[in-house]
């Protein structure tokens, strides 16, 4: 066999790999020595079949399984003698003349393949002890403690009935029918509708007028629905609804005591603020480790400056410029609405794309050297969490990784990535820092000064996004839209 290097230029290669004919042959024949006493040809006793009938009859089929084999076998055994890895899956190009591939087929020519790549450069990785993040943290005040569980607790609140008229707080229990020009509309008709007032559940204006109702009151009033109102046939319309108070009642207190725990399901008012207090840290303890990661790639990008593979950096900029025109269509909006051009953001966003891939064979890299492993149980766990997620899709989720190539690897790119942050963490200098709530929750560049910049649509996503720098997509199919409420519901909210 011989490889032939017919292009070296920056990151890509091209080889011309050539086996002889005679040497294809004597493959051949060793497959059908191979088979020679497992074939059953009628005129001849088994292993008795003379060779050169076996060619007639198998030879060509044997010879397409040999090219089929050494095309998909070959590339990555030459790599690997080249000491090369190729940043994405080589193209393999073989002749389409029809007379060509039969001469190959019957050992008459050459077998010639081309296999074009891109090399994964070759990272010398740095010391990253001068690297320094601080880690911002935030203390929990038992106010904010408290504060949370009454928001939770809204949801066992109970209500008793009474006398006089209704306030906000209150909850009123109506019939109520929805007219547009004097004409009952779909979804605008609901019986022993339950609602909070103040809780804006409603449309703008509408629970507003109901103050002050009481039980047994009949009562028109009239709502403007809102301009960009998911129904279209209602948006922007003028709208009465005709409406029966059957009930209103006043909110009992909240205390938070084991009483209240009990209606949550929990044993004691003191488990109950343990488990909200976990989550506030868990949702502070995300927010502070985006940030500290984000320094940390921000550092890594300062110390490496490398050309990269253009294949990952088309493919990475594909998916954040599908998420951008998906953010800009379900917003209505165009590049001009965002004070930019398609040109403009296209050259912002191949940028980002090119950072991502950089940090992401960085990463790799180091976590390489480190020896950084992702367990088999901890794969699972994050296949538990997807399927958590998507109740009722289980088995769609478990064919797509289990039927699509790269879906397992989408699930330990993360895993990987945090395992890498954490031994950097071990490796560079952490400095606490407590700062408040807002301070921890404050945009990136208001907390650092610096000033505020045209922005593509969704640009805090796509940026977001780029501190996963591995650069992995959605890994399961996206979550079903929540059941609609009644129409009823739909249409007054």
């Amino acid at each position: 066999m011989q490889v032939i290097e017919t292009l070296a230029q920056g990151l890509k290669r091209e080889l011309k790999v050539v086996i002889p004919a005679k040497d294809m042959e004597a493959r051949m024949n060793e497959r059908l020595a191979e088979v020679k006493d497992r074939v059953r040809i009628n005129g001849f006793r088994p292993g008795k079949v003379p060779v050169a009938h076996l060619k007639k009859v198998y030879g060509k089929s044997i010879m397409a399984d040999l090219v089929n084999e050494i095309v998909r076998e070959k590339p990555t055994e030459i790599l690997t003698e080249r000491g090369e890895k190729s940043a994405t899956q080589p193209e393999i190009a073989m002749t389409e003349d029809e007379a060509e591939a039969n001469k190959i087929l019957n050992a008459e020519a050459d077998l010639e393949f081309t296999v074009a790549y891109e090399v994964i450069p070759k990272i010398e990785l740095k010391d990253v002890s001068g690297i320094k993040v601080v880690r911002e943290v935030v203390d929990i005040a038992e106010d904010e403690v408290n504060d949370q569980i009454l928001r939770i607790a809204e949801s066992a609140r109970t209500y008793e009935s009474k006398k006089g008229k209704a306030a906000n707080g209150d909850r009123v229990t109506i019939d109520y029918l929805g007219k547009v020009d004097g004409v009952a509309f779909d979804g605008g008709k609901d019986e022993d509708a339950e609602l909070v007032l103040g809780s804006n559940r409603f449309i703008p204006g509408f629970e507003e007028q109901l103050v002050g109702v009481k039980a047994g009151d009949e009562k028109t009033i009239t709502v403007t629905f809102p301009a960009d109102y998911p129904a279209a046939n209602l948006a922007g319309k003028e709208a009465t609804f005709d409406i029966t108070v059957k009930d209103v009642a006043a909110a009992a207190p909240l205390e938070i005591n084991d009483e209240l725990a009990t209606k949550l399901g929990l044993e004691s008012a003191d488990k109950l603020k343990e488990i909200v207090r976990g989550q506030i840290e868990s949702q502070y303890g995300s927010v502070t480790r985006q940030k500290v990661k984000r320094q940390i790639l921000d550092q890594l990008d300062e110390l490496y400056q490398f050309e990269t593979p253009e294949r990952l950096v088309d493919a990475e900029f594909e998916n954040i410029w599908r998420q951008i025109n998906t953010d800009l269509e379900q917003a209505g909006k165009t590049f001009a609405d965002e004070e930019t051009t398609e040109e403009e953001a296209r050259a912002e966003y191949r940028k980002l794309a090119e950072r991502r891939v950089r940090l992401g064979l960085v990463l790799s890299e180091i976590g390489e050297k480190a020896g950084v492993q992702v367990s088999d149980d901890e794969m699972q766990r994050s296949l538990f969490e997807q399927l958590r997620q998507f109740p009722g899709q289980e088995k769609q989720i478990l064919d797509y990784f289990k039927n699509t190539p790269g879906a397992a690897a989408s699930l330990r790119a993360p895993l990987f990535e945090e395992k890498v942050v954490d031994h950097l963490l071990s490796e560079i200098s952490v400095t606490d820092k407590s700062v408040s709530k807002e301070e921890l929750m404050a945009d990136d560049e208001e907390a650092d000064g610096k000033p505020a910049t045209k922005k593509a649509p969704a640009k805090k996503k796509a940026a977001a996004k780029a501190e996963a720098a591995e650069g992995e997509e959605a890994a399961a199919p996206k979550k079903k839209a929540p059941a609609k409420k009644k129409a009823a519901d739909e249409s007054a909210e």
